[in-house]
């Protein structure tokens, strides 16, 4: 049986281990961020009796003095046939120093008595061991969000992983309110309601005389023509940027016809073309 990888990423503060802890969530590891070095024997046995899913965990210096034993703990878990990668991510000093003065967080090597670029350089100092047993280096001077986590899917992901940004669409009804996860807001209010036809007040967007009054408007084509030409040029580049989840909200008075109506039908173009597409109607168990 294959085993499953075990992966500690480490490196400069600074240098993007969040980044990648959180795109190796998104491929489906179980991750834990600043692990203390002292618990990575037990936590090794752990997952050697827990199988079936990835593991990936920070260790760094936010641990402290204890930091210094990584390297030897590295190497009695080599000494008893375990195997593990290292990640190691690193950046120049430059752009170490500038990331810290942007987010104006304090460095973990600071401890009140050094300077950003002291602690920079005492911690590459500490770090060069660590280094010197990377599986794998990334320099994430150059590197947007985005490409790193490409690179991250490159090194990392393999078929079974999530194939790219999951797109969900949903149908809501103003007046219950904005759902707060949503990423883009259409609103088919403008459409004329079924709600006010009295064969229709009680049927949904789900049902065929809903939308066959619906689709009597010119309108209603018109718009989700429009819709879906905006997320052709839209989702590329939400993917480009290295977006996870992209939620289109699709709003009408009560959330039970036109808007049901015009998610059902964005949902049955997008998933044509995208792997990952989801369909939710929050207002259609609700209790008037």
């Amino acid at each position: 049986m294959e085993q499953n990888r075990f992966v500690i990423i480490t490196g400069m503060s600074g240098a993007g281990k969040t980044q990648v802890l959180r795109t190796l969530e998104d491929l489906n590891y179980f991750c834990v961020d600043n692990l203390p070095v002292m618990l990575l024997p037990k936590f090794t046995e752990l997952s050697r009796q827990t199988p079936g899913r990835n593991t990936a965990m920070v260790i760094d210096t936010r641990g402290g003095d204890a930091f210094s034993s990584l390297v030897e703990i590295m190497d009695e878990m080599h000494a008893n046939g375990f195997d593990f990668e290292v990640l190691f991510l690193d950046a120049d000093d430059a752009t170490l120093i500038r990331r810290y003065k942007e987010t104006r967080r304090r460095h973990p090597m600071e401890k009140g008595r050094y300077s950003l670029a002291e602690s920079v350089s005492l911690e590459r100092n500490l770090m060069a061991d660590v280094k010197s047993r990377a599986t794998n280096i990334i320099d994430t001077s150059r590197y947007s969000n985005s490409l790193l986590k490409e690179e991250i899917g490159r090194l990392f992901g393999d078929e079974n992983s999530a194939p790219g940004m999951l797109i969900v669409v949903q149908s809501f009804g103003f007046k219950y309110g904005l759902p707060l996860d949503s990423d883009l807001v259409l609103d088919a209010r403008f459409l004329p309601n079924p709600f006010y036809e009295a064969d229709l007040k009680k049927l949904t967007g789900n049902d065929q005389p809903v939308q066959d009054f619906l689709n009597k408007f010119p309108q209603t084509y018109e718009f989700i023509k429009m819709e879906c030409e905006m997320l052709n040029y839209l989702i590329p580049k939400y993917e480009k940027e290295g977006k996870s989840q992209l939620v289109i909200s699709i709003g009408c008075t009560g959330g039970q016809h036109r808007s049901v109506y015009i998610a059902n039908n964005i949902y049955n173009y997008l998933r044509l073309k995208y792997h990952q597409v989801e369909l939710r109607h929050r207002e259609l168990n609700r209790k008037s």
